[in-house]
């Protein structure tokens, strides 16, 4: 346990990019924060979603990473408006949030859930959406927002006919038609195939390039790498790191983790596997037919696999962390 404590000591030290707030909390490393949250706290009768919680963030994409249940989407309604905070405050330009509604227009919110109407056209739901922001020129925003969200040829289809990932850009869209300078995304990866997440990822750092503050949230660490340059960490509702991806990732990856390996040839593989250096144990599972590995450096053996199944003439279908050895990754940066 001491050795433990004193590594997560050292991670608080090695990516904090601001001085400590008053509380202890480390906030991002922007000059000038369009968002700051103090000390925010949210329950839901004997239970705490959200406890104390302080960060800023700026222009540009940050990632809210944390396993299923950490707090993420309390945080971002509570950013959105949606829920009230049982303590603390959200300020955005340095304004009181709950002091001023008229802050909330600067803010657009994609939720994790569908919340689409199928039966409405893409055009008519942006333009839905215009209309309840009383954006001036509707028409001509619902247009822009269609355009950037690259579902021009798709806008006059009914949105029951869309594909998981058109309907997460439709969601995108909806929520930038009033312009507003914050955008808050929950999970919007979820459920996406390979090439559908290519084009939300290309999405949402335009949006960030062009100046925006894209606030998204994942449990999923590698998505997270690829849209943001600034993460932070939210596990049992407490904030657990807070800085730059890379250090914060350098720091996650000395800890063992677990690798799902599927192959034509399972067992072959593990004997290789298990006298390399940087893999601590290789176990077979049937259920799916597939190689556990846990590694002592995990991005060793991302970078070992290929050369290895190159070399013996095997041919590897998947690899990927498995989702309960990224909950202990986090369980681990977090212990006290």
């Amino acid at each position: 346990m001491k050795n433990n404590q004193h590594e997560n000591e050292r991670l608080t030290t090695t990516v904090a990019t601001t001085p400590a707030a008053p509380n202890g909390d480390v906030l991002a490393g922007v000059a000038k924060p369009t968002v700051e949250i103090e000390h925010l706290s949210k329950w839901y009768g004997d239970v705490v979603a959200v406890a104390d919680v302080s960060f800023g963030i700026g222009p540009g994409v940050t990632g809210l990473l944390g396993p299923n249940g950490a707090g993420k989407s309390s945080i971002l309604k509570v950013l959105a408006g949606l829920l009230k905070p049982s303590a603390g405050e959200v300020r955005v330009m340095g304004q009181r949030m709950r002091s001023d509604v008229q802050l909330f227009r600067r803010v657009g919110m994609v939720p994790e859930q569908e919340a689409v109407y199928p039966y409405l056209t893409g055009r008519e739901f942006v333009r839905w959406n215009a209309s309840l922001q009383g954006v001036p020129d509707i028409d001509g925003a619902t247009q822009r927002a269609l355009t950037t969200a690259d579902l021009g040829d798709a806008a006059e289809r009914r949105i029951g006919g869309y594909s998981k990932g058109m309907r997460q850009r439709i969601k995108i869209a909806a929520a930038l038609v009033h312009d507003p300078d914050i955008l808050v995304l929950d999970e919007p990866l979820t459920g996406t195939d390979p090439v559908q997440r290519v084009h939300l990822i290309r999405l949402i750092q335009n949006l960030g390039a062009d100046g925006k503050t894209v606030f998204v949230s994942s449990h999923v660490l590698h998505e997270v790498e690829r849209l943001a340059d600034r993460i932070i960490v939210i596990v049992n509702g407490k904030l657990a790191a807070v800085g730059d991806f890379r250090a914060i990732r350098d720091k996650i990856d000395e800890h063992a983790r677990t690798i799902r390996v599927k192959s034509t040839n399972d067992r072959g593989l593990a004997s290789i596997l298990i006298t390399t250096p940087h893999v601590a144990s290789v176990r077979l599972d049937p259920d799916p037919q597939s190689l556990v590995i846990e590694a002592e450096d995990v991005r060793a053996v991302y970078r070992l696999l290929p050369r290895v199944a190159r070399e013996h003439d095997i041919r590897l279908f998947e690899v990927a962390a498995l989702d309960d050895s990224l909950a202990s990754v986090f369980a681990y940066v977090t212990q006290r």
